[in-house]
């Protein structure tokens, strides 16, 4: 249920009071307004992004701005108002006076820990910059004041600009000096370890990668997870304290290490389709030669099992009498070298909307690993893609860590899939196809048996893609046929647009606490693991967005324009591309996906 609006009833004496502070041309004069006194809010601006404030659900934008080049944009949720604050140094016993720019319904300006009254003045309604100002003295043993500025739950996005908390500096010395000695540790594909020499005087230290500080610590180590494999950076550290922040380090740099599992040869960006290859249906049958070249990564649909429990899979191409113009199959394997040779890659996909399949035994999953390398060996194919819906993988009632899962088909299938990575090297590709339903529904419900009135599935595929992270080439979640979504904005998505997308693919690249438990975070995956599914045409699934959604989508995530109402929760350029249902379909209707992708990509 959303939450009621706060009611707009104030004292009159107080209404004419905020009225007459937020005039033009009038003045409210303190003690705080004499020259000597100083603006003690820092980045009040928000020229130098959010640095020196602690958002909810904030990020910068370009416009509007009340001056300078940058101005602060929070969107409330139904859960929270998108407070931004800092805390400042003040005197005790001083008179201080607190102004901003705001935009916006509902928008509140405030001050807390004042060891007096708290303040706060608001603006119900501000189609353009509006100016509220309000008044405190500090306690006699007040040494720091947090100032904020909020919207209102659902309310929508609002903006602030000019910040300035006016009057006595508090007495905090001088900011540390910069730290020294700067190194790095341990390298991998995705993180760098960071240590440093202890600063006197410091109480924390900011880290920055490539001029852009990325995080506070108060230890003189960290490690900067996230990162990009192959990909050079440069990293600097800060010392603070109440006083301020020091001059930057030296500057040293890492290199990432090669993606786990090697180069998967793949291109920076890559479009994977389904190809229907062992059944027919309306969208007609399309021979492996017949493919165009745009496509990167090619699933065979689908490797089947003989019973739900038996892991033993079969892959059986499309018969003549629905396929008549199916290729034989030494046509077949030899357009399959074809496209090998182009740089493509051809992979068997297991599973599908009809393929359930449940390794509940050691031996189901001996079976599994055996009948599926009998398929790519016979094919030669380069790697496998897991499609595992309906109730292949659910948890039982006391799986609720997924970085220690106890469900056997899903130990088992981690299992399965392992022994294959490691029988076939470092150049085996390996995908997954989860449903929305089994990977960000984890965020609400995992292991909780909450949803759907009991419904073990939520979130069950987190712990395979956790224990695979290192080997896992690509994670393409499909983002149709799905209820509404729960996002990191604790808003409920739907498809039909670009949010949907972005709200779910953010999750994949920023992690969540899985069941709403902090303690248990599902970490980010790297960029170039992640691409985005949807379906071909109105054909082909629930969920199809116009090539102009798809196009802002891709703009949001890969270069933080054209983002609507969700707030990012960073950039990824290396965002490895689109995945769709199917290859077929979209020949159906005329290549629109495919063209789009090209379009956009180059």
């Amino acid at each position: 249920m959303e939450r009621s609006r706060p009611l707009v009833r104030r004292p009159l004496l107080a209404l004419l009071t905020a009225t007459a502070l937020a005039v033009p041309g009038m003045t409210a004069l303190s003690s705080a307004a004499r020259a000597a006194d100083a603006d003690l809010v820092r980045n009040g601006g928000f020229e130098s992004g959010l640095d020196g404030w602690t958002c909810m659900a904030g990020t910068t934008v370009t416009s509007p701005v009340r001056s300078g080049t940058a101005a602060l944009k929070a969107t409330p949720a139904g859960a929270d108002n998108a407070r931004c604050a800092q805390t400042v140094t003040v005197r005790p016993d001083s008179q201080y006076t607190l102004s901003g720019h705001v935009r916006g319904t509902y928008v509140y300006l405030g001050a807390s820990g004042t060891g007096t009254t708290d303040v706060s003045t608001w603006a119900q309604s501000a189609p353009d910059w509006q100016q509220l100002t309000t008044t405190f003295r500090t306690g006699p043993n007040t040494t720091k004041v947090t100032v904020y500025t909020h919207g209102w739950y659902g309310t929508g996005a609002y903006h602030a600009d000019d910040i300035s908390l006016t009057g006595p500096g508090g007495e905090t010395g001088q900011p540390p000096a910069a730290p020294e000695g700067l190194r790095t540790g341990t390298v991998t594909s995705s993180s760098v370890a960071l240590s440093w020499s202890p600063v006197p005087g410091a109480t924390g230290y900011a880290v920055y990668r490539d001029g852009t500080r990325i995080r506070t610590v108060t230890g003189t180590s960290t490690t900067v997870t996230g990162l990009t494999p192959s990909t050079a950076y440069a990293f600097q550290v800060t010392a603070v304290n109440d006083a301020g922040e020091s001059a930057r380090s030296a500057t040293v740099t890492a290199t990432t290490a090669e993606g786990p599992g090697g180069d998967p040869g793949l291109p920076a960006h890559a479009l994977v389709g389904y190809l229907h290859a062992s059944f027919a249906n309306g969208s007609g049958y399309t021979r492996m030669a017949d493919v165009p070249d745009s496509w990167d990564v090619i699933d065979l649909a689908f490797g089947e099992p003989t019973s739900v429990t038996s892991g033993d899979i079969r892959f059986e191409r499309c018969p003549v009498s629905e396929c008549p113009n199916v290729e034989s199959d030494a046509e077949f394997k030899a357009a399959i070298k074809a496209k090998q040779a182009a740089g493509k890659k051809v992979l068997i996909s297991i599973g599908g909307q009809n393929g359930q399949v449940q390794l509940t035994t050691a031996a189901a999953r001996d079976t599994f690993v055996s009948s599926v390398s009998k398929i790519i060996d016979e094919y030669g194919l380069d790697g496998l893609d897991i499609d595992f819906e309906g109730h292949s993988l659910s948890l039982n009632a006391d799986d609720t860590d997924f970085k220690n899962p106890k469900t056997p088909v899903i130990v088992n299938l981690i299992s399965a899939l392992k022994t294959l990575k490691a029988k076939y090297g470092d150049d085996f590709v390996l995908t997954m196809a989860p449903e929305t339903f089994f990977v960000q529904l984890g965020y609400q419900y995992y292991g909780t048996g909450k949803w759907g009135g009991q419904d073990p599935r939520a979130g069950a595929y987190l712990p395979v893609i956790h224990a695979l992270r290192d080997d896992l080439t690509l994670l393409h979640v499909q983002d149709y046929n799905s209820g509404p979504i729960m996002g990191l904005d604790n808003q409920y998505h739907s498809m039909g647009g670009a949010d949907f997308h972005i709200a779910m693919t953010d999750m994949l690249l920023t992690g969540f606490p899985v069941a709403g438990d902090a303690n248990n975070v599902f970490p980010p995956l790297r960029p170039d693991q992640v691409a985005i599914g949807m379906p071909a045409s109105t054909n082909a699934g629930n969920g199809h967005v116009s090539p102009a959604e798809v196009t802002k989508t891709l703009n949001c995530l890969t270069k933080k324009t054209d983002c609507g109402s969700y707030a990012t929760h960073g950039t990824w350029p290396a965002l490895r591309g689109l995945m769709t249902w199917s290859i077929n379909w979209d020949r159906y209707g005329g290549w629109e996906f495919q063209r789009n992708f090209d379009a956009y990509f180059g």
